[in-house]
């Protein structure tokens, strides 16, 4: 803890260029779009939720959503090299050696995870997205299967907007250069917004160079006053190498360096390890307003990728194509009577099928081989959901909701000769929430939620090259409580939560000697946390003075999670600390504004120490970030930045590799490093 409060007293500040008279926005209600049908305040959404506006997005470097969505309490994002992130809401990184599973993301209307359960939020590039909504804790009844929550992101153009023109440039140390150019325009009842980025860096590590590609659009025509048909779609080219994990000994020796070769392997370099992926993705969605309080949603959804992942030990490429559907109605705000009671209730259903194409190669210097293994997997899943909102008067929020889910598979496996499927059996994913307002502005809530998540494509059939037919579908029951504090005048915000959650047949991680993965089901997890989040205007916004405004922000995470009837390798690990979370996180962040377009922002986070493997034999050790960055408004369409990252020059690893083969787990983290650029908004 002293640690701690040093590493706050000497936080240093960076900068966000803003007009003066942009602040007096800033006070401004948060509004949740997530849930479908319906808009809640933040201050009355019964369950746990945060926003994360644009302008809390453009504090940040910009190169990764990782420093924003840290701030959330309870998300815990990781990055083992650049271009190679995890994503956990509430629970492990288990299942995830890299990618996002068990959380359900959703790019505005459309489902960005696939039918699979994968989810390639890389592929996207950080300023394409607008505003980020997190749902935390299982929230099946209305998007399906999930056991961690729900991530919403709103990409540009899709949120209200008056620049026509956003331009951003910017360099750094590692060989960083970012380019991002966001167009947007409306003739009449027709918005068009077209956003490109490219991004290269050589990375801190040797074989951690990575390159992006990234265009993406999002047009909406109002045909009628009461009929929308809108287009979200991106192509994305990403390649980034990944250098593998050290031992502890090669940490300390040279923590720049890639995963060394051993007396029966080869090296990352040799090798050429990485990760390369083509993947073109788009929606339709229709609005329309049937009635007064009648609204009706339909999307239509497709992707394709192509992927290929040159390993130590082989050379995987796949073809993945999904397409699906989505549509619900919605009854708005329907008065009850003569009563005060109002009534929303949304009932719909979501379709989507993956089919992936998978070969295996031998790797001969990054070069395909011959062929060792090939499999045809096929995953379909839908549900239907049905929720009511009912709002006795002002004070009361009560909700009910239910989906029920259905997932199969159907695999061939050329090279075993194998051909089957497997159906699971559909799962009911209950969710009920009450808010009361106690005060105007104060509120208390609570929710019972049951969250499913069956084995992702990836975990049926892992870096083994075997289906597991065996593997079964993860779920359990969240309790939560808490209490949301918004003033009158948004001065003062604060949200406390305190949850239970028991996971049965838990996936977890498990590697063979050769450091091919696989996948098991544990006996599962009893987790036990509590978050806090706060922020306070110490200055209100104000257009006159040498301090035009004082922001302070933090967040609190605390985990208690534990194995429960958990047997490893004739070991019972019952008990233990669950592998890959830290107890305890911390945030800070300021955020001071001055006249002549200048503002000053620092962040702090403190990350705990955190068990590596499932014996809790071995720890990451806990560290301590701060960054900053600096911006001048040089006027109205022209901004200057430079900031800095790890300015304590903490060594750390930012993401680890969890059971490592070897004790390989450590994936070290770039020291500190600073960046610079130009932004032109028009």
């Amino acid at each position: 803890m002293k640690k701690i409060l040093l590493a706050l007293s000497i936080l240093p500040l960076a900068t966000y260029a803003q007009s003066s008279s942009d602040t007096t926005h800033r006070l401004r209600e948060v509004v949740i779009q997530a849930y479908p049908g319906k808009q809640f305040t933040l201050l009355q959404v019964p369950t746990s939720s945060t926003v994360l506006t644009d302008r809390q997005l453009q504090l940040q470097q910009g190169v990764t959503l990782l420093p924003a969505l840290n701030t959330v309490p309870g998300v815990r994002m990781e990055e083992r090299s650049p271009g190679s992130y995890r994503l956990s809401l509430r629970g492990s990184l288990l299942r995830s050696p890299f990618g996002i599973r068990n959380v359900k993301l959703y790019l505005d209307e459309i489902p960005l995870t696939d039918a699979g359960g994968n989810s390639y939020l890389n592929l996207a590039d950080p300023g394409s997205f607008q505003g980020i909504e997190v749902l935390k804790g299982p929230d099946g009844s209305q998007f399906g299967a999930n056991s961690g929550g729900v991530v919403l992101f709103h990409p540009a153009g899709t949120l209200s907007d008056s620049s026509r023109l956003k331009a951003d440039i910017q360099g750094g140390s590692y060989g960083l250069f970012r380019e991002q150019i966001g167009l947007h325009q409306q003739w009449g009842n027709y918005k068009l917004n077209i956003y490109q980025a490219i991004h290269h860096s050589d990375g801190y590590r040797d074989n951690s160079a990575m390159k992006r590609y990234y265009v993406q659009t999002a047009q909406e025509w109002q045909y009628n006053p009461h009929n929308q048909l809108k287009l979200i779609a991106f192509y994305s080219d990403l390649d980034y190498h990944t250098p593998g994990g050290l031992t502890a000994a090669q940490l300390a020796t040279n923590p720049k360096g890639s995963r060394p070769a051993t007396p029966t392997l080869p090296s990352a370099i040799t090798q050429q390890a990485g990760i390369r992926n083509k993947t073109a993705f788009g929606g339709l969605v229709h609005t329309s307003q049937l009635a007064t309080h009648w609204q009706h949603v339909i999307t239509v959804f497709g992707s394709n990728t192509h992927f290929e992942n040159p390993f130590i030990t082989n050379f995987e490429a796949r073809d993945e194509n999904t397409f699906g559907a989505r549509t619900y109605i919605a009854l708005q705000d329907q008065p009850l009577g003569n009563s005060n009671m109002r009534l929303d209730w949304t009932t719909g259903m979501e379709w989507q099928q993956t089919g992936a194409d998978i070969d295996n190669y031998g790797n001969r210097a990054g070069v395909r081989d011959t062929l060792q293994a090939a499999s045809d997997i096929t995953a379909r899943q839908y549900f239907y959901f049905t929720g009511v909102t009912l709002r006795p008067g002002k004070q009361w929020v009560a909700e009910a909701a239910v989906s029920v889910n259905y997932y199969r598979y159907h695999f061939n496996d050329l090279a075993a000769g194998m051909d089957g499927k497997k159906k699971f059996t559909a799962e009911l994913m209950p969710r009920f929430s009450l808010s009361y307002l106690i005060t105007p502005d104060l509120a208390a809530r609570a929710t019972v939620s049951r969250g499913y998540s069956p084995p992702s494509i990836a975990e049926v059939r892992a870096s083994d090259n075997i289906i597991n037919t065996a593997l079964q579908a993860e779920t359990g029951w969240n309790y939560e409580t808490g209490l949301r504090f918004n003033s009158r005048n948004n001065r003062f915000q604060a949200d406390a939560a305190v949850f239970y959650y028991e996971l049965q047949d838990a996936i977890v991680r498990k590697l063979h000697d050769d450091g091919t993965e696989f996948f098991t089901n544990a006996g599962g997890t009893h987790q036990t946390g509590v978050e806090f989040q706060g922020s306070a205007w110490l200055q209100s916004p104000r257009r006159q003075g040498f301090i035009l405004g004082i922001q302070l922000q933090g967040s609190y995470t605390y985990s208690h999670f534990l194995f429960s009837d958990y047997i490893s390798a004739g070991k019972d690990l019952s008990g233990n600390a669950l592998t890959g979370v830290p107890k305890n996180i911390a945030t800070a962040s300021l955020l001071v504004e001055f006249p002549a377009r200048v503002s000053l922002y620092g962040q702090y986070t403190y990350t705990d120490r955190l068990p590596l493997d499932d014996a809790n034999t071995a720890f990451a050790k806990e560290y301590h970030l701060v960054q900053a960055k600096v911006n001048w408004g040089v006027n109205k369409w022209l901004a200057l930045y430079a900031g800095a990252d790890n300015l304590l020059n903490q060594r750390y690893s930012l993401g680890n590799d969890l059971n490592a083969v070897g004790a390989r787990y450590y994936n070290p983290a770039p020291g500190r490093n600073y960046y610079g650029g130009l932004r032109v908004i028009l």
